[in-house]
């Protein structure tokens, strides 16, 4: 890991921008993080929009968790900002989008090749961050991950023992892949649906929900579209994480 860039900000907060390999990232820390008083970790998910995009509400959710006692970390997806694309993945949203604006429903195959390239991508780049991010002073575990696309949520949940609970937000098309791994999840989960989603196939959020086999989970449901989250809405989530990575 290659720390890029560096500044506190006006809450006390550490951001720090790095490099890992030529995935780029953002680490916030708390000013309350220590060598003698480690502080716990989120993993910060975001859509496929690019951080520079996302830089706003990431930002937000790192100030409100580093409020609450927790250093938080994101990186750069696979295909976006300003990392290389993906020719595979381009074709194959070029396909969703024609299915989209002519009406037309989306197939099993347009959805499994729109998303599972990336997941497949993603969820180790995530894991490595992971594995240099607890090595630096100051940051431990438990663990954490918040948001993002629900597919690479729901695949991290499945394979990284290092992760305590996850707060998912429904949304996005789901593979039938990520119903079956969802049945074998054990990790304790919080899932955010915004009822009238203009994105989102309620139904599929419900199904999928349904299907998560851990024995500790929670649906919270708010009225409104896509961008209508209630700020709320964040309170319980930041209480599930203290209760789960707070030892």
């Amino acid at each position: 890991m290659h720390f890029t860039s560096e500044q506190r900000l006006d809450d006390g907060v550490l951001e720090r921008t790095f490099t890992l390999g030529d995935v780029p990232g953002i680490l916030w820390t708390p000013a309350s993080a220590s060598v003698s008083a480690p502080v716990p970790l989120i993993l910060l998910g975001h859509p496929t929009l690019g951080l520079n995009k996302m830089y706003p509400r990431l930002l937000g959710r790192a100030r409100h968790s580093a409020a609450e006692g927790f250093a938080t970390a994101t990186i750069e997806l696979p295909g976006c900002g300003e990392r290389p694309r993906l020719p595979a993945l381009g074709a194959a949203r070029a396909d969703m989008r024609r299915a989209l604006e002519t009406g037309e429903p989306l197939s099993d195959e347009i959805i499994d090749a729109v998303v599972l390239p990336l997941v497949d991508r993603a969820v180790p780049e995530w894991q490595a961050a992971l594995d240099a991010l607890l090595a630096l002073p100051g940051i431990d575990g438990p663990v954490g991950y918040s948001g993002g696309v629900i597919s690479i949520g729901v695949r991290l949940a499945l394979v990284e023992p290092r992760l305590a609970a996850a707060v998912l937000f429904a949304g996005s098309f789901v593979p039938r892949a990520t119903f079956e791994e969802a049945r074998r999840i054990t990790t304790p989960l919080h899932v955010l649906l915004q009822w009238d989603d203009e994105r989102n196939d309620r139904q599929a959020s419900l199904d999928l929900f349904d299907a998560f086999g851990t024995e500790e989970k929670s649906l919270h449901a708010h009225m409104g579209g896509h961008t209508g989250v209630p700020q709320h809405a964040g309170d319980p989530a930041a209480q599930f994480f203290t209760r789960h990575l707070k030892k």
